[in-house]
């Protein structure tokens, strides 16, 4: 990604907020990067949340966006960045941004829709949830000329939610600015191609986020409403997927340290309901403009007996993990709970890696379990070309129990190297750190625990 010139004020922010309380996650997730308007995609054993990359945008004012970042969990504590999956001036020929995406799966194909700022909405193919995408169409999937989008009163074309429904009918949703300008339309299997004319839907307070989603034979619309409703997250109702929907309530008021655009969606996972959201806390505490500086948050939520949204309630840390994690598969070195000045960048062994690395920087991931025998060896992948590096693994705090410590000074290459493990049984929050001398330090690809 590119270099965060407030990295140091970041660093000095996650560091105090961690060590107040220990497995601050939740307020922001991804708190290494600006991201925005999240939507989710859930699959058998993750959630990928897809975000408008507010790295991109410049800090004077405008929401640049050419690109999409993807970061996945499967226990909802601990993140993985997997980078940008789709760059509209890279990977197409006719966008030149990608605000608020939204993705789907349907026959083992990924679907990501997303608005090239306020004038068309485009799609892009993948055979995996984290890309990379394809602009299979080489042209917008709808713009203003589609039929049944005009007419409209100042209507932005932008915040597809596509929804695919228990007889196999999938829809898009869409639109802004305005009460009536809600639309809706039937996508063919493929996907990629409107099924006939696009549908008109009304919701009061209208601004964007359209987002709809089902349970049992309820239809639930959640989206933004306007500056004059607060910015809230309300939601309708309905028997039917494109008419018939009536106001139902708040989802959500507007986020602490936001006070701008909201944009959330609703999610189950493993049982749970979820809301992901954005805000502004990390700018705000790095003293930064937060306008165009956005990150992503998560809250659980639930349901009244009839069905009714139980509004949601803004936590730091009010997420609960729902499986610890599991130190002896690989884990990629940008999977964390939490972070103190690191950076991510694309790997040339694939996927992703920590990097821009300096002394006292570290991650933290949540809840890892060592089991009752624990391990003896650690492996991991790296690169340093610091004459003095190292990478120490602690438990449960920065000054934790050191159960493991690798030497990685003057490895420019990427390289595995190991260690002896001491004292790791048990669950525990697991915190690798960075040491050594001043400049940048060690790259990190991915660890492994070994309990042999």
């Amino acid at each position: 990604m590119t270099p965060n010139p407030y990295k140091r004020l970041l660093s000095a922010l996650t560091l105090t907020t961690v060590l107040a309380a220990p497995t601050f996650a939740d307020y922001p997730i991804a708190s290494h990067r600006y991201l925005a308007d999240p939507t989710s995609v859930v699959t058998d054993d993750r959630v990928y949340i897809y975000c408008s990359n507010d790295d991109e945008s410049p800090l004077e004012g405008g929401y640049n966006i050419p690109n999409v970042v993807c970061v996945s969990s499967s226990d909802m504590k601990n993140w993985t960045d997997h980078g940008i999956v789709f760059d509209a001036e890279r990977d197409s020929s006719w966008a030149k941004k990608t605000w608020a995406p939204a993705g789907i799966e349907r026959n083992g194909k990924f679907y990501l829709y997303f608005g090239n700022g306020g004038a068309n909405i485009g799609v892009a193919v993948g055979d995996s949830p984290a890309g990379p995408f394809e602009d299979v169409l080489k042209k917008p999937l709808i713009t203003h000329g589609t039929p049944g989008v005009q007419p409209a009163k100042n209507m932005w074309l932008f915040d597809p939610g596509v929804f695919i429904d228990d007889d196999g009918q999938a829809y898009i949703y869409f639109g802004g600015n305005g009460d009536d300008n809600v639309r809706v339309a039937k996508l063919k299997e493929d996907m990629v191609t409107i099924d006939g004319e696009v549908i008109k839907m009304h919701a009061p307070n209208f601004f964007e986020a359209a987002w709809v989603y089902k349970i049992d034979d309820t239809y639930y619309f959640t989206y933004s409403t306007t500056p004059k409703a607060e910015m809230r997250i309300d939601y309708m109702t309905s028997k039917r997927p494109t008419e018939g929907f009536t106001y139902a309530g708040i989802v959500a008021a507007q986020p602490p340290l936001n006070h701008n655009n909201n944009h959330a969606a609703e999610f189950k996972f493993k049982d749970k309901w979820y809301h992901v959201y954005h805000n502004r806390i990390v700018a705000t505490e790095a003293g930064i403009p937060t306008a165009f500086r956005r990150n992503i948050a998560v809250e659980e939520f639930g349901y009244t007996e009839d069905g009714a949204i139980i509004p949601v309630e803004y936590t730091t840390d009010g997420v609960k993990q729902n499986t610890h994690l599991n130190p002896y598969a690989r884990v990629e070195g940008e999977t964390l709970a939490a972070q103190s000045g690191i950076e991510t960048e694309p790997c040339v062994n694939g996927g992703m890696n920590i990097t821009d690395t300096q002394n006292g920087d570290w991650i933290k991931v949540a809840g890892v379990d060592f089991g009752k025998k624990g391990a003896k060896q650690l492996s991991l992948n790296a690169s340093s070309a610091a004459a003095s590096s190292r990478i120490e693994f602690r438990l449960d705090s920065l000054d934790g129990k050191l159960i493991a410590s690798v030497d990685v000074a003057s490895t420019t290459d990427w390289k595995s190297l190991t260690s002896k493990v001491k004292g790791a049984k048990g669950v525990h929050d697991l915190y690798i750190t960075f040491a050594g001398d001043e400049g940048d330090l060690a790259k990190l690809d991915w660890w492994q625990f070994s309990s042999k």
